[in-house]
Formats: C-alpha cells, structure tokens, sequence
C-alpha cells in the first residue's frame, strides 16, 4: 500500500461506502481463500535513494553486455553503433515521454517524424508504402502472414527452413485460431531447397516467407523465389536486415508483396531484449489491410501543410477475432531513433556501414576457417554472420570465451538441441581487426 497515494482515513472511508470492514474483505470477493497470503511479507527495510542507487549499481555489475565485452552475438539482434546525437534526440521530454498520439492532430512533431520513418522505411526496402512499424521483427511476419490469409482464398502459408525461429514461432501463435496451415520449406547447405518449393505451390498456398540474409546467414535470391511462385496466386513476403540492404537488392527490386524485418540495427541499442522495432511495408493495394497505423501529409484551407492519421487499425474493436490485425498502435520511440540514424548516416552511411559489416565478417570468418577444430558450416555467400561447428561444445565455448571478455556467438542448439557443436558468429561494423585477432587466437586456445 505504500506505493498507492491514500491516506488511512481515505482508505476507511471508501471501505465504509462499500460496506466491508478491511481490504482483505474486498480481496476475496475477487481471490480464493486459499490463495491468499496469511503472513506478513518478509520485506527488508526500506533504503534511502542513495543506498538504492548502490544497490542497483551493484547489482548491474553482474551484467555481461556488450560495452564491456567484445560481443559476437547475432541472431536477430546486433551490436551496432548508435551515435549520440540519437539518444539525444530521442531523450527530450517532447518524445521520450509521449507514449502514442492518439490526440493525433495536436501532435504534429510526432506525426511528422513517423511520416517522414515511413518514408525512409519505404524507400529502404523498396516498397510502395511503410507503416508507422510493428512491434518487432517476428510480429511483423505474423502481421503478414494475417494480410496474406485476409488477401487470398487460401490457408497453407509455407517457410522458408533457414527463417528465424522465433519468426515462425510467432507466426504460429498467431495464426492458429485462423486455421492456417504452416509448412516449412526443406534447405540445402545454407539456402532453402527452390525445387522443394516449386514442389509445394498449390490453389491452397496464400503467402511464401522467405529472409534473406537467413537465419544462418546466408544471401538468397529473391528474383529466384519469385520466379519459383510465379503461376501461382501466392504473395511473396520478404523478411530482410535493413542494413544489409546498403548492399544486397532490396525486396521491392524483385517484387515482393510485403517486406518486414527487425528495425533494432538502426539506432536502437539492445537493451537485453527489447524494446524492439517491426518494419512493415507492402504493395500499395495492399494498404487498407496493413497493421498499425499510417500518417500522411496534407494542407488546410489555408494550404499549410500538415499531418494526418490516414489510416488505423481499429476493426479489432468491432471484428475482434475476425480482424485483420490486433495492432493499433506503433514503436513511436524506437521508430524515432530509427529514424534519426538513417536521417544521420544517409544512404551513402547505410552503404559504408553495410561494406564494414561484410567486410570484417569475411576476415573473421577466413581467420576462424584456419583454426584446427574449426570449420564453416555454410560455402554460400553471406553478409555479417555465419554459421561454424567445432570439436567442441558450443555452449562450453560461449562459456570459456566469456571469461576472456567475450559474447563469442549464438550456440545453434538453443533452437536445435541435435547440434550442440554449432556456433552463429555476427561481425558488425563495431569490431576491429584487433579485436577479431585475439577472439581467434581465444577460439583456437578453446578448442584444443
């Protein structure tokens, strides 16, 4: 109770206007006797904030992250720069403390900065339009995954096997209580096996989920996917790394339907998981079906531009189960600092950034390939991460090279428990040659 603001006589009176004698008559309208607790907490006392300051300084120092570790990890979430100007930025009141605008009208600095997100988004993958974003990386391919089953007659939606597992981890929650059928697509090496696909296409297909870079690493082809679907009525959706596009064709360039990814690389730090960055964008007959919301520019009677809330997702309201998506709203801050750092890096910057990255992962990736014990899983071309197995336990060596001062990778066997000597290595433009030297040198010593 000493975090709710009444006072003693407060609380008496509200209990005697709805007739009980003490909040614990109040609870067990609503708990079970025999859930309720029959002791005092056994709470310690209370700190002063200095002392708590300490105390969670103490506690944080436990944290393995990665300023103060050389960090290899991947999988989905990178270790890129954020320049300062971005926390900046994204730290005046104005933003950090606004949650959404639903006021949306009064809230032209915001909408302005979600229309102009959408438009670098847009201009990114190559898509005819973006939304204000999703969540994350993995509900933006279950939102598409919904527009695909509300856009088409068909139920069976068929993934790629080398698509993030947490990607159809969600896919699958939320398309169960629609019926769909959920295939994966077989993989040879590191890319997915376009015959078996080819193979698969029927009346009943509505979507084909391909990422690229994939799971593993590994670059596919998306004009070949493409061309694989091609008779069908089934809708490409592309999940794509935003920074890899400073390199590899984008998913407009070969007709994709929708294109999501995880917005997390631009701008936003890791945070332990969250919070994250859905990118969504599609077709623009596709508009009226997207997620989220759209802001769009227009004038008054007076010609002064302005921005607008276009489009929002609100059927969920009035459909509930039946609509096309439950979100309604947008990751405005983390959209914010998105797009701060790709207004900051412009595209020659999102190039540079994306050069550095395949770079640097090619040398480690040479560098670890000369280590006896260790080999390169995949010999298809990759961008920033990779896949190695070694003599030695993935786990035990992420341990081991912890203790050295680094995050050394993604043990494989977290997803698949039959390959425990698997390790995922991501290279961003943060490390350095020195830093990639000694990581080998580490690697080597570990594997003996």
């Amino acid at each position: 109770m000493g975090y709710i603001p009444n006072t003693p006589a407060g609380r008496e009176e509200m209990l005697e206007a709805l007739g009980l004698a003490s909040i614990e008559q109040l609870l067990e309208k609503a708990v079970p006797k025999e859930l309720m607790l029959k002791q005092k907490l056994e709470l310690p006392e209370p700190l002063s904030e200095y002392e708590a300051l300490s105390e969670a300084l103490f506690l944080s120092s436990a944290n393995f992250d990665v300023q103060t570790s050389v960090s290899f990890l991947g999988a989905g979430a990178y270790d890129h720069f954020v320049p300062a100007a971005v926390h900046h930025i994204v730290g005046r009141p104005e933003f950090e403390t606004a949650y959404t605008p639903y006021q949306a009208e009064v809230s032209q600095g915001t909408l302005q900065a979600i229309f102009e997100f959408q438009s670098m988004v847009a201009m990114l993958l190559g898509m005819d339009v973006a939304n204000a974003s999703v969540y994350d990386g993995a509900s933006g391919v279950a939102e598409a995954g919904m527009l695909a089953l509300a856009s088409s007659k068909g139920r069976k939606i068929i993934v790629s096997g080398h698509l993030h597992p947490h990607y159809i981890s969600v896919l699958k929650t939320y398309l169960h209580p629609n019926g769909a059928e959920i295939v994966h697509c077989p993989t040879v090496g590191g890319l997915t096996d376009l015959a078996a696909l080819k193979a698969m296409i029927d009346d009943n297909t509505a979507a084909v989920i391909m990422q690229s870079p994939n799971f593993v690493g590994c670059i596919e082809d998306g004009f070949a996917f493409k061309e694989a679907i091609s008779g069908s009525k089934a809708l490409l959706i592309a999940v794509a790394d935003p920074i890899s596009l400073g390199m590899l064709t984008p998913p407009g360039a070969y007709d994709a339907d929708i294109a999501v990814g995880e917005g997390q690389g631009l701008g936003n730090a890791l945070g332990f998981g969250g919070p994250y960055l859905g990118l969504f964008a599609a077709k623009d007959a596709f508009v009226r079906k997207m997620p989220g919301r759209l802001i769009g520019a227009s004038t008054d009677d007076a010609g002064t531009r302005g921005f607008v809330m276009t489009l929002q997702t609100r059927e969920q309201h009035i459909r509930r189960e039946k609509a096309t998506s439950n979100i309604c709203t947008n990751e405005a801050l983390c959209a914010l600092a998105a797009s701060v750092y790709m207004a900051l890096i412009g595209e020659s910057g999102i190039k540079t950034v994306a050069k550095l990255c395949f770079d640097k992962a090619h040398y480690l990736a040479a560098k670890l390939a000369e280590i006896e014990g260790v080999e390169i899983v995949h010999k298809e071309p990759f961008f920033k991460e990779f896949l190695i197995k070694t003599t030695a336990e993935a786990n035990k060596l992420v341990l081991d090279l912890a203790s050295q001062g680094f995050l050394a990778g993604v043990p494989l066997s977290r997803w698949f428990p039959e390959r425990p000597n698997e390790l995922l290595v991501a290279v961003t433009e943060k490390r350095t040659k020195m830093e990639m030297d000694y990581f080998a040198e580490a690697l080597a010593e570990a594997v003996k």
